[in-house]
């Protein structure tokens, strides 16, 4: 049984302007060590899922379960999800500058934590596993650094902090949403350095939250992907990097960079995502696909297996063979042309 298991897991807002569907039936698990990252452009509904988990989205109408452990977390009492939450399930929020209090040395925060949940520590203990943490994580002079305050460490050491903090009590899992966003690219590799270093002496699960394909490279053992608050695709790392089927994922990897003279344009995903609310009938990519034909539009595809692993999931009419597949293209552009 894996660690965490998510089943059609479902979140909606009421609005003014109507009911915003976020998150539209999410299928994953994370086995215990391991790294499952969860990539999609902005607003596909990445945080929304890990934020539900652990009761974060007061106010949505929620379905569906999310068993950790053996706990439900979807249907536990306040008790149980203060009880898992900091201890068993650590968070690294986006921006670590807004996480943190601006009021109060990062020391304190941390101590404050720890307290929170674990009643028995002294203060002079707390301390020092504070100290040791911001060690661990990679902060110099981290005894004299404790007594610092947010505005004092730069973005990275920031988001060190929140990696500390978040892994003070030695949590089974460990939720980071886009720990990398605005960090220069060396520090980026300072943080994942990090978090994977804590990972292999821990033990810990990590769902890794991002829209960058190169930490995803770098850290995932599994990869979802998602698209207006559903899964268009998920397998292992190595399926989704040289062996994807879903048309949306095509697309994020053909809008990357080129190294070389390989190809001079970047080439972007026509069109912007729906709108959540009243999401239309059929694919929800359907717009901006370029293998679209009639069915697209009148049947939302399930998530079905492609190809010959079990774990490869993706959530499209096309075949699996890559030549039928540039037929169904060609016969599109045909028809465009016409």
């Amino acid at each position: 049984m894996a660690l965490l298991e998510v089943e059609d897991l479902r979140v909606s807002f009421n609005t003014p302007d109507g009911v915003v569907d976020a998150v539209r039936g999410v299928s994953f698990e994370v086995e215990r060590g391991k790294t499952l990252g969860i990539v999609g452009e902005s607003g596909s509904g990445k945080s929304v899922a890990t934020q539900t988990i652990t009761g974060l989205t007061r106010g949505a109408k929620v379905s569906g379960s999310a068993v950790f452990d053996g706990i439900d977390l979807l249907h536990a009492s306040d008790n149980q999800l203060r009880d898992v939450r900091g201890v068993r399930i650590g968070m690294i929020f986006q921006d670590p500058l807004t996480s943190l209090h601006p009021a109060y040395r990062v020391g304190w925060q941390i101590t404050e934590m720890i307290h929170a949940h674990d009643k028995k520590i002294s203060k002079r203990q707390a301390r020092a596993r504070a100290a040791e943490l911001l060690g661990l994580v990679g902060i110099p002079h981290a005894a004299e650094r404790i007594d610092d305050y947010p505005h004092q460490f730069s973005g990275g050491m920031r988001q060190r902090v929140m990696i500390a903090m978040a892994m003070a009590l030695n949590p089974d899992l460990l939720i980071a949403d886009e720990p990398t966003t605005a960090l220069d690219v060396t520090v980026q590799a300072q943080v994942l350095s990090v978090m994977k270093r804590l990972q292999e002496d821990f033990g810990t699960a990590i769902v890794l939250i991002t829209h960058d394909l190169g930490v995803i490279a770098e850290t995932a053992d599994d990869v979802v992907v998602m698209y207006a608050g559903t899964v268009m695709e998920r397998a292992s790392r190595r399926e989704i990097f040289y062996e994807h089927h879903n048309p949306y994922t095509e697309g994020l990897f053909a809008s990357l960079p080129a190294s070389g003279n390989a190809r001079e344009r970047l080439t972007p995903i026509k069109g912007a995502p729906p709108s959540l609310i009243g999401l239309p009938k059929g694919c929800p990519f359907a717009t901006r696909c370029p293998y679209v034909f009639d069915r697209c539009w009148a049947e939302s595809p399930p998530l079905v297996q492609v190809f010959d692993d079990a774990a490869h999931k993706s959530a499209c009419f096309l075949s699996p063979f890559v030549e039928e597949r540039m037929a169904q293209r060609e016969a599109r552009l045909a028809r465009e042309v016409s």
